[in-house]
């Protein structure tokens, strides 16, 4: 248990209260001076003045703050026995009913694990690959809209319903369609859960509970009505099941997968985990690729030289087709590869990670009591100037030129580091099982973009630099896209 042994300094343990950290108020500590949308920043700016590993005060409770990427690998390598979510966070988002594997810990994680894992692998994908073709097509269809008409595209809006629609297509076997429908509503309703969770699991206190604000029934709506869907679509899975009883021995889907698991084993999914996975995985399918996508957009669109080369290795392998008509059309896009992943150094989605320890162990020489809170800082390593000068700048290739030397030549030592360092979708036991789908879906948009469009803008309304905004994942504000149809 604990984080391995060479990650742990030997000398005399020191409490998290010895270390250095910002200073703050009496009782109240550093919670007057955090904003939670810029909370991701701002930690890692004092980690720029007070060391990778530094004392956060959250009213009473003291916080280890660790923006270190070795010592971060190592942790989520312990994990879940060693290292779970944050307490707070897993009770509200079991009240919040949205319960899945993203916050199961223990065996009922591992059950879970192993039916959504199953659901993303490669193989699977290729299999229903259809599926992210045709809504890859009801992309384009609108895309084709706003070229001709010269329209602005609120990009999230757009992103999100298209990774909702696929998350719902492949996982589900449902089509929600939500591309084609004026007032997307599932997306809409789904858009609401994450910033109230960033919102409850920081709060000082469970207000909520107790008396609900204007913001909070309002939320209570949208809940209830993602919910509602939800019901929608495990019922429809059934329906499915019964009209086909061969689905329960060979299903085609992640959903059918859980129901015919549990019926099989005598209640080995529960109804609200079977429930709560539906409900994560469009959630994590809607906000984290969209928000991805949008970021990669902006950078390639301020980066024209990586536009022009995405631009031309799309047009070798595509050929004729306007879009990837096959997985592996689409898994040669290496650069699209190399550019979303560049972007997910410089912008991850998930900024920081709420931990707390399931046994006491040390790190750095800090005596950790089980239950302590530990904020991890992803971004920091991977964008560490004293590792590489260029460490800010948006150059995919340095993932190209990483990866490809068999001996590591002078001047990519610093590369290599920035990428062990950056990890958007995890690391050890619990890396994000959705990351095959995560990655296709991203060459098949900017792919499908790349053939067919002229970028004419990726910027916000007043031309300034997107703003970072956290809300549970982090993502641009206000980014908007025009297009034109390209001459060939």
């Amino acid at each position: 248990m604990g984080v391995e042994t060479s990650l742990l300094s030997r000398a005399a343990p020191k409490r998290i209260a010895d270390l250095n950290g910002p200073p703050g108020w009496p009782v109240l500590g550093n919670l007057l001076q955090l904003e939670l949308s810029q909370i991701h920043a701002q930690l890692e700016g004092w980690a720029k003045i007070y060391g990778p590993v530094y004392r956060l005060r959250i009213g009473p409770r003291d916080a280890l703050v660790v923006a270190r990427p070795d010592l971060i690998a190592g942790i989520l390598r312990d994990r879940p026995d060693g290292w779970s979510r944050l307490r707070t966070m897993q009770a509200v988002i079991h009240e919040m009913g949205i319960d899945g594997v993203f916050s199961a810990e223990g065996e009922a994680w591992r059950r879970q694990r192993r039916l959504v894992a199953a659901a993303f692998t490669p193989s699977h994908l290729k299999r229903y690959f259809p599926l992210i073709e045709r809504m890859t097509e009801r992309l384009k269809e609108r895309l084709d809209l706003a070229a001709r008409t010269g329209a602005w595209i609120e990009l999230q809006t757009m992103l999100m319903r298209y990774s909702v629609d696929v998350t719902a297509s492949l996982a589900f076997g449902i089509d929600v369609n939500t591309m084609q429908q004026a007032n997307g509503a599932l997306q809409e309703h789904l858009d609401q859960v994450f910033p109230m969770l960033m919102r409850r699991m920081n709060a000082t206190f469970p207000y909520w509970r107790y008396i609900k604000l204007p913001a909070d029934r309002a939320f209570d709506r949208h809940l209830a009505a993602g919910h509602a869907a939800v019901k929608n679509f495990v019922q429809i899975a059934r329906d499915r099941i019964a009209e086909n009883p061969a689905l329960a021995e060979r299903p085609t889907n992640l959903l059918e997968a859980m129901l015919t698991a549990r019926d099989a084993d005598g209640g080995m999914l529960s109804e609200a985990e079977v429930a709560g996975n539906v409900f994560t995985m469009l959630l994590a399918g809607e906000d984290t690729t969209a928000n991805t996508l949008a970021w990669t957009l902006y950078l390639l669109h301020t980066h024209p030289q990586a536009w022009d080369a995405v631009v031309a290795e799309v047009d070798a392998c595509l050929g004729a087709d306007v879009i990837p008509r096959n997985v592996q059309m689409a898994g040669g896009l290496a650069t699209i590869e190399d550019c979303s992943n560049e972007s997910m150094r410089l912008r991850p989605v998930g900024p920081l990670a709420y931990l707390e320890n399931n046994v006491p162990t040390e790190i750095e020489g800090v005596a950790l009591p089980a239950g302590t809170f530990l904020l991890g800082v992803m971004r920091s390593g991977a964008v560490d100037t004293s590792i590489a000068a260029d460490a800010a700048d948006f150059r995919p290739s340095r993932w190209r030129v990483a990866a490809s030397a068999a001996v590591e030549p002078v001047g990519n030592a610093g590369d290599r580091k920035l990428i062990a360092a950056s990890m958007p979708f995890g690391a050890g036991p619990r890396v994000c099982p959705g990351r095959y789908l995560a990655m296709l879906e991203m060459k098949m948009v900017l792919a499908t973009i790349a053939r067919n469009y002229q970028l004419i803008e990726v910027g916000t309304e007043d031309g300034a630099p997107p703003r970072e905004h956290l809300a549970f994942t982090m993502a641009p504000v206000g980014l908007r896209m025009k297009i034109k149809a390209r001459a060939n």
